[in-house]
C-alpha cells in the first residue's frame, strides 16, 4: 500500500509540474510516465534508496543531489538553489530588503557603521557613521566571533518590527541605546553618477535589478541638468541581472522599433524585444565600457548599442554569458534555474561563448585561459574565424560573434599596475582595515578641514603614517614585496586607492569613482575618444 500511494502521489506531482510549465500535453505525459519511462526509473531508484538502503538517508538531500546531478551534465548556468540560496540571489535584484539601514564593515570582530542609509530607520533615530554596534536585543555581537551572516540575521527582520541596538560612540564613555523600527531599505544598482568632464556625464551600473531603470532615468535627468551632452556608461564588472532591465536601459538610447535582443531555443520560440522610441538619450555621444566580467544583461545593452552603431564599446571582450534561464519554483521554496534559450544581438550574434556540457571546470577557468593566451593584453591575440563575421546594422562595420562582445576600441589590461604585493595586501583586508581605522579616528577633523569634495580632491593626500602602518602589519603577517622595485610600483596606486576610500566614507560612491576613474585605463581611453 505504501509503494502504491507513493507512486500515485509522485506521478500526480510530476503530471501537475510538467503541465504547469507548459512543457507537455496530457497525452505526452501519459506516454512519458509509462512503466519504461526514464521518469519512472528515477522514481523507483529514489524509493528504493529511501526505503531499502542499509543506513538512514535524508530524503530531501537525496532528491536535491539527484537534481544537481542532472543539471551538472547540462550547461554551466543551469542550477538548483535551496530556499536560502534563492533569497540570497534575489535580494540584490529586487531593489530592497527589510532591516535597519546601515552600510557597515567588520573591524576587529566589531560592526562599524560606514554610513547610515539616508532617511533610513537608523539615521532617523540618530545612529551615525563611525558608531560601533555591540549588542542586538541585549545579545553581544562584538568580540564574540559571531559569523557575519548571523549578525545580519539579527539585524534584519520584517518591516515594522523593533530592535534594540547597543552603540559605542567615539568620545562618549557610556554605551548608547537606540530602538530602531525596521523598514524597507533600498538596494541601489547604480554605483556612481557624476560629471566626469564638462558636458560629459558618467554612470556606472553595478547590476540590472528591478529598480535599475528608474535609478538610471534619475541619473540621466541629474546629469542633463548639469549640462551633459555625452555619456560614458560603465558596465565593467557588471555580471548582469534581469532581462527586462537591460531592455529598458537600451531603450533609452535607440530609435523606435530598433531590435534590442532576441531569444531562441528548442522549446522556447523566438521572442524579440524592441525599442519604443521614447528614450531620454537618443542623441549625443555614447561610449559603453566593458571588461571580461561584463556579462549577460550587460552584454545585451553593449551588443545593442554596437550593432545599431549608436555608440562605441570600449574595453576588453566581455564574458560571453548568453543563456536564458527560466526559474522553476519548487513547493518548498527552492528553485531550478533551467536554460531554455540563447540571447542574440540585433545582428544575429549569439552572446554565449562555447562550452562543453558537464565540463564546469574548464568553463570556470576561462578567465585564466584568456590571461595565459595574452588576450587581455593584446587584441592581436584574439583570432576569429571568417564564419563569425557579422555587420552592424547602420554603418555595416565588421563585428564578431563567437561569444561575448568584442569592443570597438580594445584597451589592454595593465598588469604592471596591480602588483603581486598589492593583491596580497587586498586579500588580507589590510587596505580596507587601515582605511576604516583612519577615518574612524579622524572623521570629525576631516569633515572640518574639507568642506567640499573639490577641496578634498585637490588638497588631501593619505598620511605616510597610514602607509607605514599597512607595511608594518603586512610584515607581521609575512607579506612582503619581493624587492624595492615592486614596493615602489605598488605605492602610487595604493595611495590613490586609500584616498578614494576615504572620499567614499566621507561622501559616497560617486566620489570614490571620481578619484579611481582617473587611474582607470578604460575610462581614460573613453575620455580621449570623446
Amino acid at each position: 500500500m505504501f509503494v502504491t500511494e507513493t507512486r500515485r502521489n509522485s506521478l500526480l506531482l510530476a503530471f501537475m509540474f510538467l503541465l504547469f510549465c507548459g512543457l507537455e500535453s496530457p497525452a505526452q505525459m501519459t506516454v512519458r510516465l509509462g512503466e519504461d519511462a526514464p521518469l519512472r526509473k528515477l522514481q523507483i531508484a529514489e524509493m528504493a534508496v529511501n526505503n531499502l538502503y542499509v543506513d538512514t538517508v535524508d530524503e530531501q538531500r537525496l532528491v536535491e543531489d539527484a537534481i544537481r546531478g542532472m543539471l551538472a551534465k547540462l550547461d554551466p548556468h543551469s542550477s538548483y538553489l535551496t530556499p536560502k540560496e534563492v533569497r540570497q540571489a534575489n535580494e540584490p535584484l529586487q531593489g530592497n530588503f527589510e532591516g535597519i539601514g546601515v552600510q557597515f564593515n567588520m573591524v576587529e570582530d566589531t560592526l562599524l557603521v560606514i554610513q547610515p542609509v539616508t532617511n533610513g530607520p537608523s539615521e532617523k533615530v540618530g545612529i551615525m557613521a563611525g558608531d560601533r554596534i555591540v549588542t542586538v536585543n541585549d545579545t553581544a555581537i562584538a568580540g564574540v566571533n559571531m559569523a557575519k551572516e548571523e549578525i545580519m540575521r539579527r539585524l534584519r527582520g520584517p518591516k515594522g518590527t523593533k530592535v534594540m541596538l547597543g552603540i559605542v560612540r567615539r568620545g562618549i564613555a557610556d554605551k548608547l541605546m537606540f530602538k530602531v523600527v525596521r523598514d524597507k531599505i533600498p538596494v541601489h544598482s547604480i554605483d556612481a553618477t557624476y560629471m566626469i568632464r564638462p558636458q560629459v556625464g558618467y554612470i556606472r551600473i553595478g547590476s540590472f535589478g528591478a529598480t535599475t531603470h528608474d535609478e538610471f532615468c534619475e541619473s540621466l535627468k541629474r546629469l542633463q541638468r548639469q549640462g551633459m551632452k555625452s555619456l560614458i556608461l560603465d558596465l565593467q564588472e557588471n555580471g548582469g541581472g534581469y532581462l527586462h532591465a537591460a531592455v529598458q536601459i537600451a531603450n533609452e538610447f535607440l530609435q523606435e522599433d530598433d531590435l534590442i535582443v532576441y531569444t531562441n531555443g528548442r522549446q522556447a520560440q523566438r521572442a524579440e524585444y524592441r525599442a519604443k522610441g521614447n528614450g531620454m538619450f537618443k542623441k549625443g555621444k555614447l561610449i559603453v565600457l566593458v571588461d571580461s566580467y561584463t556579462a549577460s544583461a550587460a552584454e545585451i545593452v553593449s551588443g545593442a548599442v554596437q550593432d545599431h552603431d549608436r555608440g562605441l564599446v570600449v574595453g576588453r571582450r566581455t564574458f560571453g554569458k548568453g543563456l536564458v534561464q527560466r526559474p522553476i519554483e519548487l513547493p518548498d521554496g527552492s528553485m531550478i534555474r533551467l536554460t531554455i534559450a540563447h540571447y542574440y544581438t540585433p545582428s544575429g550574434r549569439c552572446i554565449q561563448k562555447p562550452y562543453e556540457k558537464g565540463n564546469q571546470k574548464d568553463y570556470a577557468e576561462d578567465m585564466l585561459h584568456r590571461l595565459k593566451s595574452g588576450e587581455l593584453m593584446s587584441a592581436d591575440s584574439i583570432h576569429f574565424a571568417d564564419s563569425l563575421k557579422y555587420q552592424t546594422l547602420k554603418q555595416h562595420r565588421v563585428v564578431y560573434g563567437g561569444g561575448g562582445i568584442m569592443p570597438d576600441e580594445f584597451v589592454p589590461l595593465d598588469t604592471m599596475k596591480y602588483t603581486r604585493f598589492h593583491r596580497q595586501l587586498a586579500a588580507k583586508s589590510l587596505i580596507i582595515n587601515a582605511n576604516l581605522h583612519y577615518v574612524d579616528q579622524h572623521r570629525k577633523a576631516l569633515q572640518q578641514e574639507y568642506k567640499t569634495f573639490g577641496d578634498f580632491r585637490q588638497r588631501f593626500d593619505i598620511p605616510q603614517s597610514v602607509i607605514d602602518g599597512i607595511l608594518a602589519e603586512a610584515d607581521k603577517q609575512g607579506i612582503q614585496a619581493k624587492d624595492e622595485a615592486e614596493l615602489m610600483q605598488t605605492l602610487p596606486y595604493l595611495r590613490i586607492q586609500l584616498k578614494a576610500l576615504v572620499a567614499r566614507d566621507l561622501w559616497n560612491m560617486d566620489e570614490y569613482f571620481a578619484i579611481m576613474n582617473e587611474q582607470n585605463d578604460v575610462v581614460r581611453r573613453a575620455l580621449e575618444l570623446l
